[in-house]
C-alpha cells in the first residue's frame, strides 16, 4: 500500500534542515515551461482537484493521520535508517505534522480547463504554518508525477478536437459528431490504471467516446460529473472473430447483427482479409444491414491507416485496396451529398480505425477524404497509447519551482536562471499574479505579499484549497465548457 509520507524523492527527506535557519514560509508554483509539440502555444490545466482529494485528503488521512502516531514514527525511523544509514534527520517534524491532522498548505489556481500559455503558472501553493515550511516542496515529486499526464493528455485531446472540428466545418459535416469522432482506446497501453484514468479523463474534456471506463468513474467522483460523461458501443475483438472461424466469418457477422438488432455495432474486420469482408461478405448482408435500425461500423486494425481508409495508389486501379475503405463502402451502400458537396456514407454503415493513429495521420486522413469528395466525419478515430503514452513530463516541460520565501520575518525573492541553460529553466520570481489582458493571460511576478494583494480584484489565481479542505471546486461541465 502506498504510504503518503514517503511519496517523495529520497533527496527531499532532509531539506527541512537545509533551508536557512528561521525559514517560515515557502511559496512555489506549477508551470509548463516549454514544449516539444510543434505549433503548441498553451497547455490545458487539469487534474489538481483530483490530486488534492486523492492524495492530500484521502491517502494522507488513511495512511498517515489515521494511523497510530507511534507506528508512523517507528516506520519512518526504520525507513530512514535503512535508506540513508546512520543519520540525524529525526522524526519529530513528522510527529508534529501527524498531530496537526491535516496538510498545512493552501493552493491558488486558475480554473481547471484553462488553456495556459507556456512559462505561466497554472497554480501556486504555500504552507500555512511556519513550522511546516518544509511541506511545500516536500510534495513536489508527488504533485508532478500525478499532474503532468492529465494536463498533457487534455492538451493533446484538445488539438485533436480542433483538427477534427476544422475538417468537419470544411467538409460540411455535422459539428456535433466531433464529440464522438475521437474515441479513447488507450487504457491497455498506459503505465497503470491510474495513468489510464487520468489520461482518459483528459481525453473526455474534448470528446465523449471512450473505452476507458476508469476515466468516467474518476470524473464522476472527483469532478461531479453528471449526465453523459463518456460512452461506447458493442464491439468485437479478434478472439471473437477467430472463435467463429475463418470459413464461417459470414455467419459470425450475421450472428452479431442479429445479436444487436439496433444501435451501433463495431466489428473488427481484418482478422484475415479486410477486402474480402468488404467485397465478399458485406454484399451478402447488404439487405440486412440496410434494414437494421442502427449502424454497422467496419474496423480495420492493421496496416497504414491513411492508405487503408483513403486508398493506396500503389495498388491495382479499381481494386478495393486502391479505393480504400470509405470509397469501397460508398460503392456498396451509397449515401448522400451534403450542402457543401461532400459525400456522407449511408447511416447504416461507417468506419473506425484505432491502430497507431496520431495527429499527423488523422490530419492526412481527413485531408485525403476531402480530396476524394468525402466528408471527414465518415471515419471515427480510435486514439490510443500511440498518442497518449508517447509523451513524458518533458513534453511540455512541467516543473515545480519555489519563487518566494519568508525567513525570520523577511521576504526573499527566489529565482532560478542557469547561465548554462538556453532559458527554458529560467523561473519566475517572487509572488505571482495572473490576470486577463487583451483576450489572453498576463503574468506579473517579482511581487511582495503587499504588492500581490493590490491585485486581489483581478488575480485569476484563486484560493481553491486550504488546510485539508476545498474552498472552491470545478465541475466537469464547467471544465468542458472552458476547454471547448
Amino acid at each position: 500500500m502506498l504510504d503518503f509520507i514517503t511519496l517523495t524523492d529520497g533527496y527531499k527527506v532532509d531539506h527541512r534542515r537545509q533551508y536557512p535557519q528561521g525559514t517560515e514560509y515557502v511559496y512555489s508554483n506549477f508551470t509548463a515551461r516549454s514544449t516539444r509539440v510543434g505549433g503548441a502555444d498553451s497547455v490545458i490545466f487539469f487534474g489538481l482537484q483530483y490530486f488534492l482529494m486523492t492524495y492530500l485528503q484521502e491517502l494522507a488521512t488513511r495512511t498517515f493521520f489515521q494511523q497510530p502516531k507511534g507506528k508512523v514514527l517507528d516506520s519512518y525511523r526504520r525507513f530512514l535508517d535503512s535508506y540513508l544509514g546512520e543519520n540525524s534527520i529525526g522524526v519529530e517534524h513528522i510527529g508534529a505534522l501527524h498531530d496537526l491532522e491535516y496538510i498545512p498548505l493552501q493552493f491558488w489556481a486558475l480554473p481547471e480547463g484553462t488553456a495556459v500559455p507556456f512559462r505561466m503558472p497554472m497554480f501556486t501553493f504555500q504552507n500555512t504554518h511556519p513550522e511546516f515550511f518544509w511541506v511545500t516542496n516536500y510534495i513536489e515529486t508527488l504533485l508532478s508525477s500525478v499532474l503532468w499526464l492529465p494536463c498533457t493528455s487534455a492538451s493533446t485531446a484538445r488539438r485533436y478536437r480542433k483538427l477534427l472540428s476544422t475538417y468537419a466545418k470544411l467538409s460540411g459535416a455535422d459539428p456535433a459528431f466531433v464529440d464522438w469522432q475521437g474515441h479513447d482506446f488507450s487504457f491497455r497501453g498506459m503505465a497503470a490504471p491510474e495513468a489510464a484514468a487520468l489520461s482518459g479523463a483528459g481525453h473526455l474534456l474534448s470528446f465523449t467516446g471512450t473505452d476507458s471506463i476508469p476515466s468516467i468513474q474518476l470524473l464522476a467522483e472527483h469532478y461531479q460529473g453528471a449526465g453523459l460523461i463518456g460512452a461506447s458501443v458493442p464491439a468485437t475483438e479478434h478472439s471473437v472473430m477467430c472463435a467463429g472461424g475463418q470459413e464461417d466469418e459470414l455467419e459470425t457477422f450475421r450472428r452479431l447483427l442479429r445479436l444487436y438488432p439496433t444501435g451501433i455495432l463495431s466489428v473488427v474486420s481484418d482478422t484475415w482479409d479486410l477486402w474480402h469482408v468488404i467485397g465478399g461478405i458485406l454484399p451478402k448482408l447488404q439487405e440486412e444491414i440496410r434494414n437494421r435500425k442502427g449502424k454497422l461500423v467496419i474496423r480495420p486494425d492493421s496496416g497504414d491507416p491513411v492508405l487503408i481508409l483513403t486508398g493506396d495508389a500503389s495498388q491495382q486501379p479499381g481494386t478495393l485496396a486502391y479505393k480504400g475503405v470509405v470509397e469501397a463502402l460508398w460503392d456498396l451502400f451509397g449515401g448522400e451529398t451534403n450542402a457543401q458537396g461532400y459525400r456522407m456514407l449511408a447511416p447504416c454503415i461507417g468506419a473506425i480505425y484505432g491502430d497507431s493513429i496520431n495527429e499527423d495521420r488523422a490530419q492526412r486522413i481527413c485531408q485525403r477524404l476531402m480530396e476524394k469528395g468525402f466528408a471527414s466525419t465518415n471515419v471515427v478515430f480510435g486514439i490510443g497509447s500511440f498518442t497518449y503514452q508517447y509523451v513524458t513530463r518533458d513534453t511540455n516541460g512541467f516543473a515545480v519551482k519555489a519563487t518566494w520565501a519568508q525567513v525570520n520575518g523577511k521576504e526573499r525573492m527566489l529565482h532560478k536562471n542557469p547561465v548554462t541553460d538556453s532559458g527554458e529553466k529560467k523561473s519566475a520570481r517572487g509572488r505571482i499574479v495572473i490576470r486577463a489582458s487583451d483576450g489572453g493571460l498576463q503574468m506579473i511576478d517579482s511581487l511582495t505579499v503587499a504588492q500581490q494583494k493590490e491585485y486581489d480584484g483581478e488575480n485569476l489565481l484563486q484560493l481553491v484549497w486550504k488546510d485539508g479542505k476545498f474552498v472552491r471546486r470545478s465541475t466537469l461541465a464547467e471544465i468542458r465548457e472552458r476547454v471547448r
